[in-house]
């Protein structure tokens, strides 16, 4: 049996809970044994909702002897509850990302291959089914080399987010996307430019990120300034044109003959995360987004954002 648990059950925690108890029916040896949220009442609600224990510490949770966690809360407690779970023995998924430095990241990464236990990483996106096929079809050589990447990735300000910035909260989706499609071992160059509008802390809320991999280039343009949310991805390869839409899960192939719309099994890409990471738990085996991965993304941004203001 896989007992799994959830630490923090706000935006998104709550769906980690609602997803593994909809994932019991699937897989016949998973179990949510309880959920953990420093509001009682926020916990409560989930807990009675899903009819689970719910707590308002932690180690409550560890105490049950659980065997895996998501752990959701603000990114500054990343570190700390992830090493707490990994030193007890517990197999940890933390929502991107990964922590709040490179430093803490760092520490993350070595208590868990210290504990030989798994840390993986958040990046949802690359279980949408729009990217998984692209990056199948890229594989394949269906656009050729793929060379420029662009993505636009605006919405308006959540409210919730106090404790970070547009870049590492909502760009980092579409730079692990692009670092996932193309599968280059580093990120040769990334360069970060944007300004504060609206947070009432004074972090980016808009930014545009230049990449360099390879031979290819990418470009993120992301902000929290638009009234409506575009999630948006286009590849230009050496034979043609591929256009993903992460929010309708929709993909779109263009060369110069023909355009054609690809047939995508849609499912919420939560719902996949969350089985692959049970799956690398019961069969001990790496996950798609191991922490030394997410790691190293979390280092090149670090660099880059020393000069990020306009």
């Amino acid at each position: 049996m896989i007992r799994v648990g959830v630490v923090g059950v706000g935006n998104m925690g709550r769906h980690h809970a609602r997803v593994y108890k909809e994932l019991e029916r699937e897989i016949s040896d998973l179990k949510l044994v309880g959920v953990v949220d420093k509001d009682i009442k926020r916990a409560k609600t989930v807990g009675e909702s899903l009819r689970v224990p719910y707590y308002t510490d932690y180690r409550e949770l560890i105490d049950t002897g659980i065997d895996a966690v998501s752990i959701a809360v603000p990114t500054t407690l990343h570190r700390d509850l992830a090493v707490a779970f990994l030193n007890a023995g517990v197999d940890v998924l933390v929502e991107k990302p990964i922590a709040a430095s490179a430093a803490e990241a760092e520490e993350m990464v070595k208590v868990a291959e210290e504990r030989r236990r798994i840390l993986m990483v958040g990046h949802i996106e690359r279980f949408n089914p729009a990217i998984s096929k692209l990056k199948e079809l890229i594989g394949r050589g269906i656009i050729g080399k793929p060379l420029v990447f662009s993505a636009k990735r605006v919405g308006p300000y959540p409210p919730q987010i106090m404790d970070t910035d547009v870049v590492i909260d909502l760009a980092i989706h579409d730079i692990d996307v692009i670092y996932y499609l193309l599968n280059e071992p580093e990120i040769k160059e990334i360069i970060v430019r944007g300004g504060s509008i609206i947070h009432p802390r004074g972090l980016m809320d808009y930014a545009v990120i230049l990449m360099k991999l390879g031979e290819s280039v990418g470009v993120v343009e992301a902000n929290w300034l638009t009234p409506y949310k575009v999630r948006k991805l286009t590849v230009v390869g050496e034979k043609g044109i591929a256009e993903a839409d992460y929010r309708e899960q929709s993909l779109r192939i263009y060369d110069k003959e023909f355009t054609i719309d690809v047939h995508i099994k849609k499912e919420e890409p939560l719902k996949a995360e969350l089985r692959h990471f049970i799956t690398c738990v019961k069969r001990r085996e790496n996950p798609l987004i191991p922490g030394r991965e997410a790691l190293n993304l979390i280092k090149a941004l670090e660099t880059a954002m020393t000069a990020r203001f306009l």
